[in-house]
């Protein structure tokens, strides 16, 4: 079946210039029973694509239609039946319309007006047509719509959001311009019958796709891209995520493979945008997180990487009281001496004597701090005769004074605690080794995960039928990048353990 739709693919290909993308998402939508919307100006061969598309399937009509704003609903779900007016039923013939095509192209699809809008919807999302009083099913495998602008008008979101996937058509490139002169007019050769598609083969795909597992790795890198739209406020409907993971699945099924891939999720960026703009957005994320998928999420590691920095830098430089042999906790004194007291006093001298205190009495006995001479004590306080002072009731003799070590002034000095680094418990420097070493070696295994990425990375997209071939060589920048990254996250958790490992032991 892969070599099958590839011949296929390649049949669509033929002398379309720079349309390899286009032509690819809209084989891939038709196999999955998803619609296609081309953004583009006209003579950009949307409609060639859809006509080829059709020609691809064994059965089935074609249609093609130019809405505008007069478009009546005859044009697209066909004329009134007079034979059934006759018999007062209310039926079309579909025949030749769009209700009996298998594969349709809409241009300027949201040129829809009301009268026919309800009814498009219905047949796009449920494949069914109200004729009359009866709901028939109809052959419809895709529609392929066409538009020079995305819809301005509210009452269009619902017809926008039945195209999963779409891409914008530009015009030929300057360096294909010359490739584009010189195409041969000639015909091109027919599908052959036997390579055609039946209903029944697409049928069996989207039955198989059914089956295709959605791995953790896949998982991880939707919800970071989830998160991602939602920070540049973009919405998507849950309804669109079920239809995205049906055409991934798809996708695998189609590269006989039993599980999506990282690199099913390239289709991403052709069904995620609202504006053009955004595609671009999108696309760079991705290549940018490819290694989420082998389980490197290089912010999240970043983060974890720093916290334990920030931790080491906590706990190497915190500090602890000295004790000395006894336990007691040790200060350091204005003389840089150890001592296990807290305070220090020393007496004050002036000019080589002894500084004293003011009588009791006094309301500043330090004189502000400068004290009092023994002289000055004997002028200001003593009398001059028999050199006493009146203290408390008693008599004072100056020498009794000066000799108590109360009143002598004193400067006091707050002992500064005498800090060490701390000593850890062995048990605690073997389990933060152990917690960093963990996470060393998942950075290690992740690394080997992103380099065998990167071994089977060119074959695995050259052989892949939905990626241009352009692609591999983006995807190879990115995921060296994230090796890179991941190398330069277990030098930093080396330097972490072996920071562990050099903390002073109790």
């Amino acid at each position: 079946m892969k070599q099958r739709l590839e011949k296929l693919r390649d049949y669509l290909l033929h002398d379309l210039i720079e349309r390899d993308t286009a032509v690819r998402l809209a084989l891939l939508s038709a196999l999955a029973g998803e619609h296609l919307l081309l953004i583009g100006k006209p003579g950009t061969a949307k409609s060639i694509l859809a006509r080829r598309l059709h020609l691809v399937f064994q059965e089935g009509d074609y249609f093609e239609r130019l809405l505008t704003r007069f478009t009546v609903p005859e044009e697209l779900f066909g004329p009134l039946s007079i034979k059934a007016l006759e018999n007062d039923r209310y039926e079309r013939l579909t025949q030749g319309y769009l209700p009996s095509a298998n594969i349709a192209f809409i241009d300027e699809v949201f040129k829809a007006n009301s009268a026919i809008l309800n009814a498009l919807l219905t047949i796009l999302n449920e494949r069914e047509f109200d004729n009359g009083d009866q709901r028939i099913k109809l052959p419809l495998i895709a529609v392929i719509g066409a538009s020079n602008e995305l819809p301005d008008n509210p009452e269009l979101d619902a017809l926008y959001d039945r195209f999963l996937c779409r891409y914008k058509v530009s015009p030929v490139s300057e360096e294909a311009f010359p490739q584009l002169l010189t195409l041969s007019d000639s015909e091109q050769q027919p599908v052959p019958e036997n390579e055609r598609l039946s209903m029944q083969t697409v049928r069996q795909i989207q039955q198989q796709a059914q089956s295709v597992t959605l791995p953790d790795d896949v998982i991880l890198l939707l919800q970071s891209l989830r998160l991602y739209l939602q920070q540049q406020n973009l919405y998507l409907s849950d309804r669109r995520w079920r239809k995205i993971i049906k055409l991934m699945q798809v996708s695998a099924v189609t590269n006989d493979r039993d599980s999506v891939s990282i690199w099913d999720c390239w289709l991403l960026q052709h069904c995620l945008w609202d504006d053009p703009k955004h595609r671009e957005l999108i696309a760079e994320w991705y290549q940018s997180h490819m290694g989420i998928g082998s389980g490197f999420n290089h912010e999240r590691l970043e983060k974890l990487v720093h916290t334990w920095e920030i931790t080491l830098q906590s706990e190497s430089s915190s500090t602890t009281q000295s004790r000395d042999a006894a336990g007691e906790l040790l200060y350091e004194d204005a003389d840089g001496h150890s001592t296990t007291l807290k305070e220090s006093s020393e007496p004050a001298i002036r000019d080589g004597e002894p500084l004293y205190l003011a009588p009791p009495d006094e309301d500043d006995r330090s004189n502000n701090g400068t004290g009092y001479s023994r002289d000055e004590l004997l002028e200001s306080f003593f009398d001059d005769i028999y050199q006493q002072c009146h203290i408390n009731g008693q008599w004072k003799h100056i020498n009794a004074y000066t000799n108590k070590a109360a009143n002598r002034l004193a400067y006091h000095h707050q002992n500064r605690p005498m800090m060490e680094a701390t000593r850890h418990a062995e048990t605690f420097i073997s389990g933060r080794i152990r917690e960093t070493q963990a996470i060393f070696d998942d950075i290690n295994i992740l690394k080997g995960k992103l380099q065998q990425q990167q071994l089977s990375l060119e074959q695995t997209i050259a052989e892949h039928l939905w990626i241009p071939a352009g692609f591999s060589e983006k995807a190879a920048q990115s995921l060296k990048q994230s090796v890179k990254a991941a190398e330069g996250l277990a030098g930093r958790m080396e330097q972490v353990i072996t920071g562990y490992s050099k903390l002073p032991r109790e």
